[in-house]
């Protein structure tokens, strides 16, 4: 999805957090200002949909979960909240809970599909700001112009890994939550434009 800014105007956040309550589209919210999340393409949708439907079939019986792009995620070091694509949490939830809105604290796993608009922040500022969450153990980012899925492992001393998986033969390994993501299930129904 794509992050729009509202207006130049500063809010709080228990401004913000009643705003998203009554609101009928997600915004994000960071450093006083507020994003709306717009509509997602054809491509982005269907890849979202493959990735949900095999974590959720793998993850069955696990402690494991995973959300979709519904579910907000709080970076608390900087009162930042978002709305990443996919998110994977194991064991216990840990939860926000203020003005009727819940913001999942403890994700394992966050997956964020490439656009054009949000490339650039989802590879520096928003990974940044996602790697101040104590209990991410890996970033994926999954291209929507080419089968491509980026990996970043939290290694030792907070050293993060990379790793890349290209061509429909390939199997992106999720190492935390014990998964294995086929290219060629990511990228079912999928057309890359030319």
């Amino acid at each position: 999805m794509n992050a729009k800014p509202q207006e130049n105007l500063k809010i709080t956040l228990e401004e913000y957090l009643e705003f998203e309550r009554n609101s009928e589209i997600k915004h994000e919210y960071f450093d006083g200002e507020i994003f709306a999340m717009t509509g997602a393409s054809l491509n982005h949708n269907r890849i979202s949909r493959n990735i949900a439907g095999e974590l959720t079939n793998m993850l069955k019986g696990s402690s494991c979960e995973n959300f979709t792009g519904d579910m907000r995620v709080k970076v608390e070091a900087i009162e930042k909240y978002t709305y990443p694509d996919i998110a994977v949490v194991c064991g216990e939830i840990e939860l926000e809970e203020k003005r009727g809105v819940d913001t999942l604290l403890n994700p394992i796993v966050i997956i964020e599909i490439l656009s054009e608009s949000t490339e650039a922040y989802d590879r520096g500022d928003k990974f940044s700001h996602y790697r101040l969450i104590p209990s991410l153990c890996e970033y994926i980012l999954v291209s929507q112009k080419r089968c491509q899925v980026e990996k970043y492992v939290r290694g030792d001393e907070g050293v993060w890994l990379y790793s890349s998986y290209e061509g429909m033969k390939q199997t992106a390994i999720i190492e935390s939550i014990k998964c294995e993501l086929p290219l060629s299930g990511i990228y079912y129904l999928v057309a890359f434009e030319k």
